[in-house]
């Protein structure tokens, strides 16, 4: 039986509440999160890019990355 439930809450307080989750926590809602994505559609997948985006902000935000593309 799958249960439903109904928050009054925007986006940023559902973020707020997941940055406040365990680590292992986390893992399994965005793991969670994907495969649902997955089964329902495509269009849905660029809930990936909010579980790696301060993962790849790093690598972006590094002056190191600016000065490899300073040629392009």
């Amino acid at each position: 039986m799958e249960a439903s439930l109904t928050l009054p809450l925007n986006v940023q307080q559902v973020f707020d509440l997941v940055k406040q989750l365990p680590k292992t926590e986390k893992q399994q809602l965005f793991a969670w999160l994907l495969k649902e994505n997955v089964q329902k559609s495509d269009a849905d997948l660029p809930l990936t890019h909010f579980a790696s985006e301060k993962t790849l902000a790093k690598d972006w935000l590094d002056p190191k990355e600016d000065e490899a593309w300073q040629d392009l």
